[in-house]
Parts: C-alpha cells; sequence; structure tokens
C-alpha cells in the first residue's frame, strides 16, 4: 500500500477547518480533539468541539492528518508529513514522533491476509517506546 488507504472527499473549505489546519501545521506532536480545541478558543477561533471532532475525523478519512490511539483508547491526531502510507514510532514519555516505512511490514500484512481470504487490505502500525533523550533521563 503506498498511499492513505481511503480517497480525499470534495470537501467545502470552511473557516473552522482552515483554523484546524493552521493549529495542527504548527505542531509537530500528537494531539487530542480537546487540546486542539482548548488551543483554538484560547487565540480567539470560534469552533465548537464537536466541529473539532468532526473536521478531525474527516481530515484522518482524507488523508490529511495522523490518527493514532494512546494506551488509553483516545485518538490523537497531527498533520501528515507525508501523503505516502507510513506508520510511526512515538515515545511514550515526550511524545517524540518519527514516520517510518517498513515494506517488511507490507508484505506481511498482505501475506496474512490473503492467506486467510481477504483483499483490499488496509491496516496501521504504531511502535511505541522510549526516545534517546528520554531513556539517558531515565
Amino acid at each position: 500500500m503506498s498511499e492513505h488507504p481511503q480517497a480525499k472527499a470534495e470537501r467545502r473549505p470552511t473557516r473552522q477547518r482552515a483554523a484546524l489546519a493552521d493549529e495542527l501545521a504548527g505542531a509537530a506532536e500528537f494531539r487530542s480533539a480537546q487540546d486542539i480545541h482548548a488551543s483554538l478558543t484560547a487565540s480567539g477561533a470560534r469552533v465548537g468541539l464537536a466541529t473539532v471532532y468532526r473536521n478531525l475525523q474527516a481530515m484522518a478519512g482524507d488523508g490529511e492528518v495522523d490518527v493514532i490511539r494512546t494506551a488509553d483508547g483516545e485518538a490523537i491526531y497531527r498533520a501528515c508529513a507525508t501523503d505516502q502510507h507510513h506508520h510511526h514510532v512515538v515515545c511514550r514519555a515526550c511524545g517524540l514522533t518519527v514516520e517510518v516505512t517498513g515494506d517488511a511490514v507490507e508484505r506481511w500484512a498482505e501475506a496474512v491476509a490473503a492467506q486467510h481470504g481477504f483483499s483490499d487490505v488496509r491496516h496501521t502500525l504504531e511502535i511505541d517506546g522510549l526516545c534517546a533523550d528520554c531513556a539517558a533521563r531515565r
């Protein structure tokens, strides 16, 4: 799989979506919808939390933002650095995130799916650990 699994839909640009895109472009770390909403509100943007959630979900579906789940199941988001299919290595302590590709993972996912009769396969893989700086501080 070399592209995001879902095709980008034609969406009407809105001021809220533009503000959300600007907010995400300014941060490298993954953030919750609540954190993003609080930051938007603090900067004077008039946008509701439900609108933030709805737009984040649409942007994730369009491949504009990456979304991963925390250990407690919360979805967190950040702007995609690439439009190619990729995975993440995330530091559990500081949130440092590195985008990685993995041909071996892609081949394995396709083979396992095919072995069980599946096609048109999508998958996500997130690896977490401690970055070198956080490991050194422990």
